[in-house]
């Protein structure tokens, strides 16, 4: 079967298509054969270096992607062969808080990801998707769509009329984005690009606001809502954290979910303890949260927004740069 791997060293220039054994699943696992693939900017980290540079190699890249159950252990038991599936980010993380073993399980990084013809999977970390959703827009949502879903419901606790910050229009944030208006909460968004920024209305947006423009955005967003942001989305890490603070209300919540700006830098405390701002760390979520957001998204046919541009898998290398590069909107996906 074939696989990308990176061997012989960080970088695309050492992400390579090869040729692996198939495998056969143990008394608890199910072998996916998989249809699609999705990128997350955690990804691109893992395949330059830069998420853990004492990261083992060979490793196959990608913690996203759906496909078709063909072979099940004797013990397996709620998953049938032709069951359509996604596999959770941590593998070992039923429900609850986050433990080791579930940050250990995590697929792209430490151990294999989905980049391959076939997966062995622990069968009690896949569910079944909607037949609704394609298998592109499927295979958005272990990672981002379900730490969107946590940052602002299993954890942020988010409710009608509430005020959402999103930073920019990438996959967390734009399902961060479609998932609070779908709960009937208003949602600024940031961005560079008046283009992205229209997109972002024709998902729903309250607001938009153009960083690269508007310095002071976090004022700014603080201003339109008459004394702060209930939910703050923080993608970027040490770059925009400042902002962030800025825009957020006494007593509202950030969720720092990346780090796309960095991730050293200077904390304002003083902001953080003045305003009793809560700030918690989001690491995607448990298999319970996977499937509490599908049975959500299920109920409201919402539908993931894919980026124009619609790879082939043996574009992975160009999907990447394209991430790289920051031209996308939504989620890249890869597929047949």
């Amino acid at each position: 079967m074939w696989a990308w791997t990176i061997d012989g060293g960080f970088g695309l220039e050492h992400l390579t298509r090869t040729e692996r054994e198939a495998p056969r699943p143990g008394p608890t696992e199910a072998v996916v054969r998989m249809r699609a693939f999705s990128l997350n900017y955690r990804d691109l980290m893992v395949v330059e270096g830069r998420y853990n540079p004492r990261q083992p190699l060979p490793l196959v890249p990608l913690s996203d992607g759906v496909g078709v159950v063909e072979a099940v252990g004797d013990r397996v038991r709620g998953l049938a062969v032709g069951d359509r599936v996604v596999a959770a980010f941590a593998q070992r993380w039923p429900d609850g808080e986050v433990s080791r073993d579930a940050l250990a399980s995590s697929l792209g990084s430490p151990g294999d990801g989905v980049a391959q013809e076939l997966c062995a999977f622990d069968a009690r970390g896949l569910v079944k998707v909607p037949d609704y959703l394609s298998d592109r827009e499927a295979a958005c949502l272990p990672c981002a769509g379900v730490t969107a879903w946590s940052a602002l419901f299993e954890l942020g606790r988010l409710a009608p009329g509430q005020t959402v910050l999103v930073q920019g229009t990438g996959g967390v944030s734009t399902f961060a984005l479609q998932l609070a208006t779908m709960a009937g909460a208003r949602v600024i968004v940031t961005s560079s690009s008046e283009e992205k920024l229209e997109r972002a209305r024709g998902l729903g947006a309250w607001r938009t606001i153009r960083y690269d423009e508007d310095p002071a955005w976090g004022k700014t967003a603080r201003a339109m809502t008459g004394g702060g942001v209930d939910h703050v989305v923080e993608v970027g890490g040490a770059g925009t954290i400042a902002q962030s603070l800025a825009a957020v209300r006494p007593g509202g919540t950030i969720s720092v979910i990346g780090v796309l700006d960095g991730v050293g830098g200077e904390l304002p405390l003083v902001r953080v303890l003045m305003s009793q701002v809560k700030m918690q760390g989001v690491f995607v979520g448990s298999v319970g949260g996977l499937t509490r957001m599908l049975a959500a998204l299920e109920a409201h046919a919402l539908r993931p927004a894919l980026d124009d541009s619609r790879l082939g898998i043996d574009a992975l290398p160009d999907a990447l740069t394209r991430m790289r590069a920051g031209a996308h909107f939504g989620k890249i996906t890869l597929g047949e």
